[in-house]
């Protein structure tokens, strides 16, 4: 019994370490990919100001042959504009900004960095910002080999900030580098690391106590005595129900009769 609970805590232990063993593996294919990198943070401007939205790839790639989309994916479509539903903030595409698509409301307020796109910046700089503006942006490469394609910045409008600093330059903008998205990595998967094994030894202790407990109670059950129940059939066809038998019971009985008898004879 202690053999068959053993077997399946070891089996319990050996499928955590196994997806443990996976969660590395999986985590450096995919930090093995260029990905797109928006900033943790939102950005705070007041009304008027320039910003500049952080994105960039990483590890750095060349983005300047590449489909930039930027877009407000919480903003409604304008009823009167049949094409407002696929109109972006900023769209980069065949080497060039395509104006064409692009929200009214937008055009010559963005513009990207071109001479910084190969490395891999592609950050948007927007221009007078009003309070129409705040809300999440997303920052879109259709066409990257990546399972991480896409992010998100958002921009909080508030007209009580008075910034008296000179407009931001986008060599002064710094968005998570990677020495910083490693150690969070590292940070993450050592906590689970740590609380795997702990889960499955407190599962695999459960189990073995449930099993223990269950063990110890049939054979409790079992040390009370059988009883036996059942009929007796006579030769003229007539049935007799003999009452239940407690075994355990009778033989206390006659060992309680013959310690009296004994007492009986040496009277």
């Amino acid at each position: 019994m202690e053999r068959g609970v053993d077997r399946e805590f070891i089996h319990t232990c050996s499928l955590w370490t196994f997806i443990l063993t996976l969660v590395p593996i999986f985590s450096s294919l995919v930090e093995g990919q260029p990905q797109v990198i928006g900033s943790s943070q939102p950005i705070i401007a007041a009304p008027g100001d320039d910003v500049i939205l952080p994105c960039h790839l990483e590890p750095a790639v060349d983005a300047r042959g590449l489909t930039v989309e930027w877009s407000r994916p919480d903003l409604k479509p304008d009823p009167s504009d049949r094409w407002s539903w696929v109109r972006y903030v900023h769209l980069y595409r065949d080497r060039r900004d395509d104006l064409d698509m692009k929200i009214p409301s937008y055009i010559r307020r963005t513009t990207l960095f071109t001479d910084d796109m190969k490395h891999g910046n592609i950050s948007l700089k927007v221009m007078n910002i009003t309070s129409e503006d705040e809300g999440r942006f997303k920052c879109f490469i259709p066409n990257l080999k990546s399972t991480v394609k896409f992010s998100f910045v958002q921009l909080v409008v508030d007209p009580n900030l008075f910034t008296t600093e000179m407009p931001l330059d986008p060599r002064n903008v710094r968005t998570p580098g990677p020495d910083s998205q490693t150690r969070l990595g590292i940070w993450i998967l050592g906590v689970v690391g740590c609380i795997m094994p702990c889960l499955a030894v407190t599962v695999g202790g459960y189990f073995i106590i449930r099993r223990r407990q269950k063990q110890v109670g049939e054979e409790f059950t079992s040390s009370q005595g059988v009883s036996f129940e059942g009929t007796l059939t006579v030769e003229d066809g007539g049935i007799v129900h003999l009452p239940p038998l407690d075994l355990f019971e009778d033989s206390n009985q006659q060992h309680h009769q013959s310690q009296v008898d004994s007492q009986d004879q040496q009277e």
